[in-house]
């Protein structure tokens, strides 16, 4: 098996090989753009290191699935940005800021189809269960996206309301590049449903520590400013707990930082922020991680793999845990 330093070097590289260019250029040159200013890579690194777990042999038929996950995610990203009037996409304009709703659009709309052509570079006996598991995941991203802007006019939302959300905006595509991976190396469909409920449950913890991070992180090392989601009022995991944990006096103080518009930001962030030192909602986020992390791992733990696949597999999800940004 290749080190997961090697799975890094392996994704970025084929990324980088990628010819995205075209004309109009104003369609694709966005997603050049988008493509060219990083991220985490998570779900083609997951997908080519499932493959990895049963089969050294990386080629474009493995090569090209992986990276169309990362495609397919970046089109989940500029319509989003687009819908929250985002500025800023990893330090650096969103697409529609710095070309226009439109143009934004339709580079994402080209970002879709491109995901199922790269997809559909797998070996011609997966493809019909690869395009299936995929279309399904792909309709799931927008059933999350949807009842994530739904809760923007709900009052209230459950912890249960938030894990659903999420389990679907992000955690089933996590999921599905996972289980792509090993289907496209030939695992069966027991170690292949393994892998995705593996996914999934680190997807979860993928999502929740993100949250963790905009408020707790090291802006040094997070990359942007701490406190972009309490500013917008978003429903993030930390701000449920806060509200299921809060007594009368300190949902009525949560409820007043949330609506009031004209306080200053550096102050609204300062006061929720001391309501969850006050709730314990630091630490219990860093457990709610922790304990996810190790659901990914009981997915696997009866699954037909060896002790260094497991370790592998183990591996990948502590390093994804225990990241600063």
């Amino acid at each position: 098996m290749f080190t997961l330093e090697e799975i890094d070097s392996i994704v970025e590289k084929g990324i980088l090989t990628l010819n995205l260019k075209g004309e109009p250029s104003e369609l694709y040159d966005p997603i050049e753009y988008l493509i060219s200013i990083g991220g985490k890579r998570l779900r083609p690194k997951i997908c080519l290191m499932t493959f990895n777990l049963f089969s050294d042999k990386i080629g474009n038929s493995i090569l090209y699935p992986a990276v169309a996950m990362e495609i397919f995610h970046g089109f989940t990203l500029i319509h989003d940005d687009i819908m929250d009037d985002a500025p800023l996409r990893r330090n650096q304009i969103t697409v529609h800021k710095r070309w226009n709703n439109n143009v934004a659009i339709l580079s994402g709309d080209v970002m879709c189809i491109k995901s199922y052509q790269y997809i559909s570079q797998c070996p011609p006996q997966f493809l019909k269960k690869v395009l299936g598991i995929f279309s399904t995941t792909a309709a799931q991203v927008c059933e999350g996206q949807q009842i994530d802007m739904n809760f923007e006019e709900s009052p209230y939302i459950t912890l249960q309301d938030y894990t659903d959300m999420i389990g679907l905006k992000t955690a089933v595509l996590i999921a599905c590049s996972a289980k792509l991976g090993a289907i496209i190396a030939g695992a069966d469909d027991k170690i292949a449903d393994s892998l995705y409920n593996y996914g999934y449950q680190l997807g979860l913890a993928f999502q929740i520590k993100d949250d963790y991070l905009d408020s707790f992180g090291n802006t040094l090392t997070f990359g942007k400013a701490i406190g972009g989601d309490i500013l917008c009022n978003k429903k993030t995991w930390l701000l449920v707990e806060a509200l299921k944990r809060a007594d009368i006096y300190e949902q009525k103080e949560l409820s007043s930082l949330l609506k009031n518009t004209g306080i200053n930001p550096k102050s609204k962030i300062e006061n929720i922020l001391s309501i969850y030192s006050k709730l314990g909602i630091k630490d219990a986020a860093e457990q709610a991680v922790i304990e996810y992390h190790e659901k990914a791992l009981e997915a696997i733990k009866e699954a037909d793999l060896t002790a260094d696949q497991k370790e592998q597999l183990f591996s990948f999800g502590e390093a994804l845990i225990n990241r600063d940004r």
